[in-house]
């Protein structure tokens, strides 16, 4: 595990500037560590964004009135807090952002509603998170889905995206877990193979990686599991803000 203990006091995760001092550390040292770089992604003026995935990327949401760049239509999470700094930083750019995660999802429901929720809103930049549900509705027995059934199904969603949409750049981010609330020893070692299946994903298309998973592995050296996810799964603010911090280094916006 890279050290990165001595740079940020656990006091200093409590401010904003804390976290974003957190996320850039933590970003910088875990390239250094991978000895990898994350794709640059171009902002040209008028780039429109969407966000996808499940109840992290939702976070809350208001459906009925899905108005782009609108704070309760991005939700309270982390894509609301990166889609607000990417506005804030760029004006001039005349951004467009949307927010279709939905709670609950797993990848043959993002699936079942991609042409509305995506391909009619044409993004240049597609950012996706998805399998979290794949797996924990399979511990507790509402879906017979495997790791496999989640790669091919991400696999055959990213093709037919790139096929409707060819110049669209891609983020895949990490599914991740923290040890605590719902999450035991049952969802291991499985759950690092929905991973693998992610990395894989990106790697086959392309794609920004953003590995959340590992953010989250350092970021417990700063403070228990609990205080970035209470249950394991679903962030808190400071969770959800390290995110968006780190969303942000990783695709270098």
């Amino acid at each position: 595990m890279i050290n990165v203990t001595n740079q940020i006091s656990r006091r200093s995760l409590l401010a904003t500037a804390g976290i974003a001092g957190l996320a850039s550390s933590i970003s910088t040292n875990l390239m250094a560590g991978h000895h990898e770089k994350a794709n640059q992604l171009s902002l040209p003026k008028g780039t429109t964004i969407l966000f996808q995935g499940d109840s992290i990327t939702d976070a809350g949401r208001d459906k009925k009135k899905q108005i782009a760049n609108q704070q309760k239509a991005l939700g309270g999470g982390y894509a609301w807090m990166a889609a607000s700094h990417l506005l804030i930083k760029n004006p001039q750019l005349n951004l467009t952002i949307h927010n279709r995660g939905i709670s609950g999802n797993k990848v043959h429901q993002l699936a079942n509603r991609w042409d509305k929720d995506c391909l009619d809103l044409k993004p240049d930049i597609l950012s996706i998170m998805i399998g979290v549900n794949d797996i924990w509705h399979g511990l507790n027995g509402k879906y017979e889905g495997t790791v496999k059934t989640y790669e091919d199904d991400f696999l055959s969603l990213m093709e037919r995206t790139r096929k409707a949409l060819p110049k669209t750049q891609f983020v895949i981010c990490e599914p991740f877990v923290l040890r605590c609330g719902a999450v035991n020893e049952k969802w291991f070692p499985e759950f690092d193979r929905y991973r693998a299946a992610a990395r894989k994903v990106a790697d086959q298309n392309n794609a920004t990686f953003v590995p959340f998973q590992s953010m989250f592995d350092e970021a417990v050296q700063y403070a228990p599991p609990k205080h970035w996810a209470g249950d394991g799964v679903h962030p808190s603010s400071h969770g959800a803000s390290l995110m968006a911090h780190f969303w942000t280094q990783s695709v270098q916006a």
